[in-house]
């Protein structure tokens, strides 16, 4: 597990990393062409198991003020008796879950939603652009990864201390074996290193989101004017 600090001062870290995030909101002056032409964003919290995604998530899409949506609960029962039982999931295991995840970001967005937070584990390249599809047919939704990233020994420690879940430890090597660590040419996504404390991680996932959401308002506000 990530090691917290004492409960009075993470909360006041937090409350700072939440109003970091915040301020990449549209100023009250923004015109009303930028809003109106506002990209809906698709946060997607990836890594594999142990690597914190839900508690990253979770603090991600209250800084944003964004649904959560966990990956998890949208494995078909099938899946999750495979997993418990040991065995990775196939990429044909795979595909009908991510379309899943998708249509319900899609879903969250259609509802009304700025946009939404998701964990998905997106260990291929090719998982994470079954993701990016949404884009392709939306021009007003942006998706972003969160790669969490931390060495084989902290992901196996942190998933053996889980309890009540059906990831084992087991399964930690065969996502490693399958892993396809996101390189240069993937420019919507950044890469953190979780090895860290969760205040620490939080810290900078706030001030790297906050950054890429002060960036696309910018570019919105400059080709509305």
């Amino acid at each position: 597990m990530l090691s917290p600090n004492p409960p009075q001062q993470r909360q006041q870290q937090q409350q700072q990393q939440q109003q970091q995030c915040e301020s990449a909101s549209p100023p009250v002056s923004a015109s009303a062409s930028a809003k109106k032409h506002r990209h809906n964003h698709i946060w997607l919290v990836t890594g594999p198991a142990g690597c914190g995604k839900t508690t990253v998530a979770e603090f991600l899409a209250r800084a944003l003020k964004m649904p959560y949506i966990e990956g998890d609960s949208y494995h078909t029962r099938a899946n999750v008796a495979k997993m418990s039982s040991g065995t990775p999931l196939t990429d044909a295991d795979r595909w009908d879950w991510l379309t899943a995840l998708r249509d319900e970001s899609m879903r969250r967005i259609g509802q009304g939603s700025d946009g939404v937070v998701v964990t998905c584990s997106a260990l291929k390249r090719k998982y994470r652009d079954v993701m990016r599809v949404a884009a392709y047919y939306h021009d007003d939704v942006v998706i972003h990864f969160i790669f969490l990233a931390a060495p084989a020994d902290v992901l196996l420690r942190r998933v053996a201390q889980r309890k009540d879940h059906y990831m084992g430890p087991e399964m930690v090597q065969s996502q490693l074996d399958i892993l396809e660590i996101p390189d240069g040419q993937e420019r919507d996504v950044v890469t953190v290193d979780v090895s860290r404390s969760i205040d620490e991680v939080q810290q900078e996932v706030a001030t790297r989101a906050a950054d890429v959401m002060r960036a696309d308002l910018a570019s919105q506000v400059s080709c509305n004017a």
